[in-house]
């Protein structure tokens, strides 16, 4: 009876659905800034433009690596004036290998991209050397806008498939909006919200391949995205990525549970890592992600060393042990910057104790999310460096989202102290997104909004604490009379 009601709420209402998406990529759209904030977007598009205007993968040449003195002058240049380092130097993400530079960010994506801006050529966009500012805000609409309503979408059809009441799913998906820190990270093209989209969007074909497996009528289309998805969450993020395939693979294999859709899923990962590693070896000549080579980052100007790259064990006991802490609740935390998901914590708990249909996607969700920090908390000391958060763990919140989902369906009480978390969340939105995913001193008044939207929860909790010891109280004396 339950399923029945569930499948009928998915088909209910699809204009909501579409109205959903379309919001969200407005409010991306209107995001969208007309320049390189820092060295991370800059080393992307700069990868992009070379691909795309002089087919050639060294990014030497390139208007972000070189910024002409014109494109200064005429106010078109592709970083902000604020950022005189950047004008004068252009991206330092970079890696200088065989007497020519190279973006440090993984290259599939990077040809994905360059194609996008080549159809945007056919239809009127003018090259990256004419218009700059053109150039940067199509390409962040086009990936990070795009990934964001992407991601929004998800996160709601994951609601309306919990079975959450109307209001309360419309509350879901405005929190992961415009309460957390995917709504900076729309503001410029990078990594972290394409990882967060495509992240939604395997969550999602995880709760309908359980669905499928459960009625034993898997369609070969499933395995064939989730093994696409996965794909392409590898060549995102070269630290998550493998983790990401060592958690999800058994989860695979057990929703299946017969052979054929699992090497469909194999079939199609397969050409993504094999384009990576392709790319990576015919350009760096290793196996194993560039940018952890410390040869490649000595060149004069450089500001990485092997003190500094991530993919280094440097930690005592006790500073992996703080530093690990310090990227979940210290000033660049990840739940510290995301309030929803104080709640998220326990709900995962919650419901890995209990035996429910979901476990197993639920258990996916927590073993990825857990060895990923504890990875970066391991091989990296500098929290993502210049950004708003932990930029790493940005696509954590598509499962962590998915957990508070079905923790609000099953636990209606907490509903409240969830929308008290996520106003809260919501001004801390604002301000993370006024200055943007690259921000170099920490958002202001972080500890203050952390603050009082954590006091906030606590009275709530305690009122409630409250209402029921009194509850408890008149029952026992309605029993003693």
């Amino acid at each position: 009876m339950q399923s029945a009601s569930l499948a009928s709420a998915g088909r209910d209402r699809p204009l909501v659905s579409v109205l959903v998406v379309l919001g969200a990529f407005v409010i991306a759209a209107a995001s969208a800034l007309p320049y390189a904030g820092s060295w991370n977007d800059g080393s992307r598009l700069a990868a992009v433009e070379s691909i795309a205007d002089r087919g050639s993968l060294a990014i030497d040449d390139s208007l972000f690596v070189r910024v002409p003195a014109d494109t200064i002058a005429c106010g078109v240049s592709p970083y902000p004036p604020q950022r005189r380092g950047l004008l004068e130097h252009g991206t330092r993400d970079r890696l200088f290998i065989r007497g020519h530079f190279y973006s440090d960010k993984p290259y599939v994506v990077s040809f994905l991209m360059a194609g996008i801006y080549k159809v945007c050529n056919v239809f009127g966009l003018p090259r990256a050397a004419e218009r700059p500012d053109l150039f940067c805000r199509v390409l962040t609409i086009l990936t990070s806008g795009l990934a964001y309503a992407v991601a929004v979408w998800c996160v709601y059809l994951l609601a309306l498939r919990v079975g959450l009441p109307p209001p309360v799913r419309l509350a879901l998906t405005a929190s992961f909006a415009l309460s957390t820190v995917a709504l900076p990270y729309t503001r410029h093209v990078n990594n972290h919200i394409l990882h967060l989209g495509v992240t939604a969007a395997l969550v999602l074909q995880l709760v309908y391949l359980a669905a499928e497996a459960t009625a034993a009528t898997i369609p070969w289309r499933r395995p064939l995205l989730l093994g696409t998805l996965a794909g392409l969450a590898y060549n995102l993020d070269l630290g998550a990525g493998p983790v990401l395939l060592a958690c999800l693979f058994p989860l695979i294999v057990y929703r299946c549970r017969r052979p054929a859709p699992v090497l469909v899923f194999l079939a199609a990962l397969a050409p993504w890592l094999l384009a990576h590693h392709a790319i990576n070896y015919a350009v760096g000549g290793v196996l194993k992600p560039m940018n952890a080579v410390a040869e490649y980052s000595d060149w004069p100007g450089s500001p990485f060393s092997k003190d500094n790259l991530t993919g280094f064990f440097r930690h005592t006991p006790l500073q992996f042990g703080v530093y690990a802490l310090s990227l979940l609740f210290g000033k660049h935390g990840f739940i510290t910057h995301n309030l929803p998901l104080f709640l998220a914590l326990p709900a995962f708990v919650f419901l890995l104790r209990r035996r429910s249909p979901a476990r197993p996607e639920i258990a996916f969700g927590a073993a990825w999310c857990a060895g990923t920090w504890l990875m970066y908390a391991a091989f990296s000391n500098n929290s993502g460096g210049v950004c708003c958060s932990v930029r790493w763990f940005v696509p954590f919140l598509a499962p962590a989202y998915h957990t508070l989902a079905l923790y609000l369906q099953q636990k209606p009480r907490q509903r409240l102290d969830f929308c008290i978390l996520s106003l809260w969340g919501g001004l801390l939105g604002v301000s993370m997104w006024w200055h943007g995913p690259w921000i170099q001193h920490g958002v202001p008044l972080l500890w203050p909004l952390v603050g009082a939207g954590l006091l906030a929860w606590l009275a709530c909790h305690y009122a409630r604490c409250q209402e029921q010891l009194s509850i408890e109280e008149n029952r026992e004396m309605a029993r003693a009379a």
